[in-house]
């Protein structure tokens, strides 16, 4: 964190303030924008000086806004007193790594350092809408967009914001009145947001992932932890991730503030979970020591997959602390239908399923997504960011009729196979072209037998074959419609 940072949630006075703000893209555009139209005084610093970054630029630079592209001083080099003159807060974009050079001069000044998610939070208004807050390793977007779904079926103004793609600053300072905000944030988004105090907020799952950014696993979780800090309702939790658990121990909430854990057990007191295929709540009952609440049934959550169960239940946690009837969350989790690339069923060809389930980029996404099948042709490989697949491979051993491998860091995953799972046939394909993907679908085909799910399920980030997931998820789709044909 940069030191010196303001904790109360009081809105600054920017007029005439000097304000540096961190990146261009997605979140510093609008930040710059916002800040000028209060009377700050606004440079951008930006690494990048490609055509996208020069047309944002330039339509900053129109209104009066210093914009510094190829800042390599401020942003990448190792000069000390990189701090453009004068500057008195910092807002920076989410991904932007503490270790910037930038930030290392900030907190020798004494200079705050917020990202957009403070920013919009500092700028309320007295009657804002609560945010329900949704972070965690994996899981998040999709939690989110079924905690919207539930909330618009108990006729509440919600809109599923932040980490999803739709802006914060643009939530809490348009024209739209909301009653509750359903909040999906990083942790990067969380290491930037000192004084963020939500109504309530959940903690999904935790694994090791961004430790590039964040420098190690306790650093990554005590951001993640950030979501809990200052709750007044709720504080979910993974039974199932005693991480998550600790998290809430070591949070400092408001006075009354319960924690709440979701299982896929049977649920105890102060717990959501599952009995007999239906979706109980055992928290937000009278009684809850001898009471449950029926929910929904598990065939309402749209796909019925375990960790999607998961899902399912936290964001109905979430609403319940909120006060949603038990019906909004079956209504809600009836109308929500999931984004693409999410253990998505393509298509059934001579008895074998084939699901993309693209978006699983990491070891953690890519178990939950094995374990929702029992035999299993198994697509995986691109970039490993790092990831070690032993635990993986072992977990799922008995699920695995066979393996399909592309993408630059597939040996990893074949090491662990042989390893831990040496009867399992593997296609090893050495190729990291695009139409890698049809070759990897007919070869799946060829191992697979009626019964079986070919699981496109990668454990790996897409960017040494495609642009991202989505490209990779349609090329598996598009493969999947060529065997159909």
């Amino acid at each position: 964190m940069g030191s010196g940072q303001v904790t109360s949630s009081v809105s600054p006075d920017f007029q005439g303030m000097h304000v540096t703000v961190a990146g261009l893209g997605v979140s510093g555009v609008p930040a710059a924008k916002v800040l000028h139209a209060r009377g700050a005084i606004v440079t951008v610093v930006n690494d990048g000086d490609d055509a996208r970054a020069r047309e944002q630029a330039a339509g900053l630079e129109a209104l009066g806004v210093t914009v510094r592209l190829g800042d390599t001083a401020s942003v990448s080099g190792s000069a000390a007193g990189t701090l453009p003159e004068g500057t008195e807060l910092i807002v920076t974009a989410p991904g932007w790594k503490p270790d910037k050079p930038l930030f290392q001069a900030a907190r020798a000044a004494g200079v705050d350092i917020w990202g957009d998610v403070e920013l919009a939070w500092r700028l309320r208004g007295p009657d804002a809408a609560p945010w329900l807050a949704v972070t965690g390793t994996n899981g998040k977007t999709t939690t989110v967009q079924m905690l919207a779904s539930i909330l618009r079926a108990a006729g509440l103004r919600t809109a599923a914001v932040g980490n999803i793609g739709v802006s914060l600053l643009d939530a809490v300072l348009g024209d739209q009145e909301y009653d509750v905000l359903a909040v999906e944030l990083s942790s990067y988004q969380l290491h930037w947001a000192p004084s963020l105090r939500a109504h309530s907020a959940a903690v999904l799952n935790l694994a090791p992932d961004h430790l590039d950014w964040h420098g190690s696993m306790e650093a990554y979780a005590k951001d993640k932890g950030r979501v809990y800090e200052g709750n007044r309702v709720a504080c979910v939790y993974n039974v199932a991730d005693k991480l998550t658990e600790q998290l809430v121990r070591e949070a400092d909430v408001e006075e009354g503030c319960r924690a709440v854990g979701f299982t896929l057990g049977t649920p105890g007191p102060s717990q959501l979970g599952v009995v007999d295929g239906i979706l109980v709540d055992r928290a937000f009952v009278e009684n809850r020591h001898k009471n449950a609440q029926e929910l929904a049934e598990v065939s309402d959550v749209n796909p019925p997959a375990p960790h999607n169960i998961a899902n399912a239940l936290a964001a109905a946690a979430l609403a319940r602390a909120y006060g949603v009837p038990p019906t909004a969350v079956r209504d809600g989790l009836r109308a929500f239908t999931p984004d693409a690339h999410r253990i998505a069923h393509v298509a059934d060809v001579d008895g074998v399923a084939y699901v993309d389930d693209s978006k699983a980029t990491n070891t953690h996404a890519a178990e939950a997504s094995l374990a929702s099948y029992e035999s299993i042709v198994w697509i995986a490989g691109g970039l490993a960011k790092g990831a070690t697949f032993d635990e993986l491979v072992a977990k799922s051993a008995k699920r695995l009729r066979g393996v399909v491998l592309i993408g630059a860091d597939r040996a990893l995953i074949r090491e662990a196979l042989a390893r831990h799972a040496p009867e399992v046939p593997v296609v090893d394909l050495d190729r990291t072209d695009t139409g890698a993907m049809l070759a990897a679908v007919r070869e799946a085909r060829r191992l697979a037998v009626a019964g079986d799910t070919v699981l496109l399920a990668p454990a790996c980030a897409s960017m040494d074959m495609f642009a991202n997931y989505n490209k990779r998820g349609d090329a598996f789709a598009q493969a999947v419609r060529e065997l159909g044909a």
